[in-house]
């Protein structure tokens, strides 16, 4: 804003005539340099109409967005009812995002307004007369702009448009290349439109009443529970005589009871700051982390606010740790599988085909088996992918590591967020989202689904995971194994098994998958790399955490991916046992395992295990998957291989029936 205050009213005055109210600028595509980082994400896209009079009410106006792209039509996207509102001092209305500065008097999402080749339109109508995908019509017509980014003109809008003997001579203006800093700015002088530094909230021949500006501000943007944190209000100008107004903090579920401090601001005459300090309530509950939002609803004509509904991040301290590891530490036998008794039965006795068949009459069981929506699944993963050591976190894959629930991705901005990923991934599964997957409607709102829904693969929760954005995308739509697809460096790999079986499941799930040997690149339905993910089942085998989460989805889609259950299905239909007759695997007998002890554990060194009755088959892994020895006894024995310090997996069999043990090396 401009330093100099002007008093009085300035008249808009022009040599030319318009309508009560015409387009005065707009910001189509945006990038701005913010603490000398580039943000190039549409965040400051603004829209701003112009009053013949001040404070001139807009109700019976409306203004319509058109995408004049091939697949838009000329048809509308976006409409905006102006009904009870009213420009400003100056004659100005703006329509904006919230990271606009100074605050538009009507905020939209981030990245709402398109680029171009496009238009915007003022109409004497009301909302309801330009659903979705309407054709851009004269009809009421009030005011027009037509836009691009440097693209071709739209000859067929524009012709629209021309009908209007007011538009006859419309042309089609550029703001400039993608990601510009200009604006389109209507000339005061004779109604023309030029490109120019943007100037929201101010006429743009830098006429007119300057107008006092309010900034809000704090030293952080999270705080932890307990924290007590100053907000400081400050205007541009010192206030020449004392300045009161409100805010509120509430959002969500925080409310009053999470804080305590005043909500009423007072800067008094003749000064320009006043600060507040809040205290935040260290409560025993776990509300999980939430998020306030500062607004000031009303101030006085001749301010206005430079910031407003400001977000702060309020960490909860009283996170649950969960009884069972991450995939990084993992445990197991801890999580029982909740699977329906005989959930598996039809399966005994099958082989081959005719296993696969039966597997998938289960998994994909029409009248049984729901499909959910893609936006259903953020709810799901935050609940399925919750990070056993801060419950108010999801674990993400790949990078194993915890992100807070809170740090979904909602813009095209995926830094420091998580989002969805398909371990197979859309492109080469042929599934994409429809509208009404948009729609977050819960558990009890499915669509029927069945063996042939391929559509449905793409909100299969079995197959999505919470992920780091930055990873996801470099991830991409690769194929798992060497030379595509293996993990970060420097992890441990504890996805491997996971993201095997996610793969897996989708194949019998769904007709038209297949997981083949190598890369097939191109052939839609067809994923790889089988005999990768053969070896990153082997190696890590399912967890506790990998349980809960089959038990979760279940919940929702009413379907288990057995391989979790049943890992040795793996081997029937890909392994070393193609062809043999399945029987449900049994897990070693509580009485026998129990009586066999590992000690001492943690060791130093080797360790004994007691309690050895008949032959035994044991399996020692790195906690990565990696087999390190595989021995029989028939007595108790002592193991001792100067074992690197670290966390080691024993398996034990016995007559057909395992079990595995934890071994901790120090």
């Amino acid at each position: 804003m401009k330093s100099q205050f002007l008093f009085g009213l300035v008249l808009l005055v022009s040599p030319f005539s318009f309508s009560q109210i015409v387009i005065n600028e707009l910001d189509c595509d945006t990038s701005q340099t913010i603490d000398t980082v580039v943000d190039n994400i549409d965040k400051h896209e603004f829209l701003e109409l112009l009053s013949e009079t001040p404070n001139f009410p807009l109700d019976g106006y409306v203004v319509v967005f058109f995408n004049g792209s091939i697949s838009g039509g000329n048809t509308s996207y976006f409409t905006i009812d102006l009904d009870g509102y009213t420009t400003d001092i100056n004659g100005l209305f703006l329509i904006g995002n919230n990271a606009v500065s100074p605050l538009p008097q009507y905020i939209i999402s981030d990245n709402t307004i398109q680029n171009g080749p496009d238009a915007v339109a003022i109409y004497q109508a009301n909302d309801i007369d330009f659903p979705d995908t309407t054709l851009a019509t004269i009809n009421n017509l009030v005011d027009v702009l037509m836009y691009d980014t440097n693209d071709a003109d739209d000859t067929d809008m524009i012709n629209i448009f021309n009908q209007d003997p007011r538009f006859a001579s419309l042309q089609q203006i550029s703001e400039g290349p993608a990601n510009n800093m200009n604006s389109i700015q209507r000339d005061s002088s004779d109604g023309s439109y030029f490109v120019g530094s943007p100037t929201p909230r101010q006429l743009n021949d830098g006429s007119g009443i300057v107008l006092n500006g309010i900034t809000i501000s704090f030293t952080q943007t999270q705080y932890n529970e307990g924290d007590v944190f100053d907000i400081t209000f400050t205007t541009e100008q010192n206030v020449s005589e004392d300045l009161n107004f409100n805010f509120s903090l509430a959002n969500g579920g925080f409310n009053t009871s999470d804080y305590t401090g005043t909500n009423t601001v007072i800067i008094p005459n003749g000064q320009k700051s006043a600060v507040t300090t809040i205290t935040l309530v260290d409560d025993t509950l776990d509300e999980g982390d939430e998020v306030l939002k500062l607004v000031i609803s009303t101030i006085p004509s001749q301010y206005l606010l430079l910031n407003n509904n400001l977000k702060i991040r309020i960490v909860d301290n009283d996170f649950v740790v969960a009884a069972w590891g991450t995939p990084v530490t993992p445990t197991y036998g801890v999580v029982p599988s909740t699977q329906p008794t005989g959930y598996y039965d039809s399966l005994d006795g099958l082989s081959g085909a005719n296993l696969e068949q039966a597997l998938q009459n289960i998994i994909a069981e029409e009248g049984v088996v729901r499909a959910q929506t893609y936006a259903d699944i953020i709810d799901i993963l935050e609940a399925a992918d919750q990070n056993p050591a801060n419950s108010n976190q999801v674990w993400q894959v790949y990078v194993e590591e915890g992100r807070p629930k809170l740090d979904y991705q909602t813009t095209s901005n995926n830094i420091g967020t998580w989002n969805r990923e398909h371990t197979f991934p859309r492109s080469r599964g042929g599934f994409n989202s429809i509208d009404l997957d948009d729609m977050r409607d819960g558990k009890e709102v499915f669509w029927n689904t069945n063996a042939d829904s391929l559509r449905h693969g793409n909100s299969d929760a079995h197959a999505l995971r919470a992920s780091y954005g930055p990873e996801n995308s470099i991830r991409n739509n690769q194929f798992y194994g060497p030379g595509e697809y293996v993990g970060p460096s420097g992890t441990l790999g504890s996805f491997k098994g996971d993201v095997a079986r996610s793969v897996l499941y989708m194949q019998i799930r769904y007709n038209g998958l297949q997981v083949v040997n190598g890369y097939p690149d191109g052939l839609t339905g067809q994923f790889g790399d089988l005999a990768t993910l053969l070896e990153w089942h082997r190696n890590d085998p399912p967890d506790d955490y990998e349980m809960r989460r089959n038990n979760v989805v279940y919940t929702w889609q009413f379907n288990r991916n057995p391989f979790i259950d049943e890992p040795e299905l793996v081997e029937y239909l890909w392994g070393t046992h193609v062809g043999d007759i399945w029987s449900q695997s049994l897990s070693l007998s509580d009485n026998y395992e129990t009586q066999i002890k590992v000690f001492p554990n943690p060791s130093h060194d080797g360790f004994y295990l007691k309690g050895i009755q008949n032959k035994t088959v044991l399996d020692l892994y790195s906690i990565d998957g990696r087999k390190i020895k595989s021995f029989k006894v028939y007595q108790d024995t002592y193991i001792d291989y100067s074992l690197s310090a670290g966390m080691y997996l024993l398996k034990i069999t016995s007559d057909g029936l395992s079990s595995i043990k934890k071994i901790v090396i120090e």
